[in-house]
């Protein structure tokens, strides 16, 4: 059985399509991508169809990163095939519990830098739509830090799990 993981922002266009291709890239690095899925959605569905925007598709294929993607929106009856759900700030991880069916779902939602021992308290990643490419890239950096612990949370998680 596959642990299935979903990165949710608020229009997936910008934060969580990249830190799916982030995360995408390091279980296939791993060898676990028969293991793991990797999904992303946002909260609202403003953007649905549309790929990343265009400063997330540079930041990421200046990287090294493949940035393939189509929003969509995050559903509520996701929760039941979902073994994680990685919210990119605070907003998102209200929202996303709120919207859980069960208390057992909602405890299925955590911030993505909390897997980051160097964020300390500031476990928001802030949203770059709004600002330049440094937003895109110090973005990038935070989903790549974050990434790290995430990945070694999820190995321990699906250690034993069959393909």
């Amino acid at each position: 059985m596959r642990y299935r993981v979903c990165f949710v922002c608020t229009g997936n266009i910008c934060r969580s399509p990249m830190a799916e291709s982030v995360f995408r890239a390091r279980v296939e690095e791993t060898g676990l991508a028969g293991l793991i899925e990797v999904d992303s959605a946002g909260t609202g569905g403003w953007h649905e169809g549309d790929g990343a925007d265009p400063r997330t598709v540079s930041v990421l294929e200046a990287a090294g990163y493949d940035s393939d993607h189509a929003a969509r929106r995050f559903r509520a009856a996701w929760f039941a095939r979902l073994d994680l759900v990685i919210a990119l700030d605070a907003g998102h991880l209200k929202a996303l519990r709120r919207l859980a069916p069960t208390e057992e779902d909602a405890q299925k939602v955590r911030l993505l830098r909390s897997y980051d021992p160097a964020a300390g308290a500031e476990l928001d990643v802030p949203d770059p739509y709004y600002g330049g490419m440094s937003g895109f890239e110090e973005c990038l950096e935070m989903v790549e830090a974050a990434n790290v612990g995430l990945l070694a949370a999820v190995q321990a998680e699906t250690e034993g799990r069959a393909a």
